[in-house]
């Protein structure tokens, strides 16, 4: 089983190639802006080299489904679309702020953020083993926000909406990890669990989640 995973729903660009379940090549670059349209058929091209394989031996691609930018992820997904179309191969979409949480590994409940406008995000919670304990959803940012999970024990907070939280969020259990962004590797678990179970996106009709 053969994966390509692309992650475009920031200003972090990157692609992973992946075999069972182990990561074999992988190329990110983050320059603060957006630069995807330039760098994503090369970073494609690189990792299928890296790998030494042909994009036909692909058993299915992987893309970052939001939420996240309407400009990163309108090009990731069309290049997915568009390769799915051109080698017949399915389409796997992971949610951003799963792949995002998943970066935590010692926390039993993780909040990950991503920056939307003024003081809102959109935030999903995550148990430990980086599975949805509440969907995402757009929310302004108050300081007593999150209470009830804070409430009961540490929570980690992670992704680029991060900093907003922490600058009002004074509670004695939040953990902050700013600056985090998500990265191709991260799909990893999830792509291959939703390709053993075949749950696979119509091609024609599938958009992401984008950003207010």
């Amino acid at each position: 089983m053969r994966l390509l995973h692309i992650e475009t729903s920031g200003i972090n660009c990157s692609v992973a190639i992946s075999e069972g379940e182990r990561i074999i090549a992988e190329k990110s670059e983050n320059k603060g802006s957006f630069t995807h349209s330039e760098s994503l058929h090369l970073f494609i091209e690189g990792v299928v080299a890296e790998a030494g394989i042909s994009l036909s031996e692909l058993d299915a691609i992987a893309v970052s489904a939001g939420a996240g930018s309407y400009t990163g992820l309108r090009i990731g997904v069309a290049t997915a679309k568009g390769l799915c179309f051109a080698l017949a191969k399915p389409l796997i979409a992971v949610p951003t702020l799963q792949i995002i949480a998943s970066q935590v590994t010692d926390s039993d409940c993780i909040i990950a953020m991503l920056d939307a406008r003024r003081m809102e995000v959109y935030s999903a919670v995550f148990d430990s083993k980086h599975h949805f304990v509440q969907p995402t959803e757009a929310k302004i940012l108050e300081s007593e926000s999150y209470q009830d999970e804070l409430e009961r024990g540490k929570v980690t907070f992670i992704g680029d909406g991060v900093a907003k939280f922490a600058s009002i969020c004074k509670h004695p259990n939040a953990v902050f990890v700013l600056d985090a962004y998500p990265q191709a590797k991260d799909m990893l678990p999830f792509a291959v669990a939703k390709y053993k179970v075949g749950a696979f996106e119509d091609i024609a009709y599938f958009e992401p989640q984008y950003l207010k």
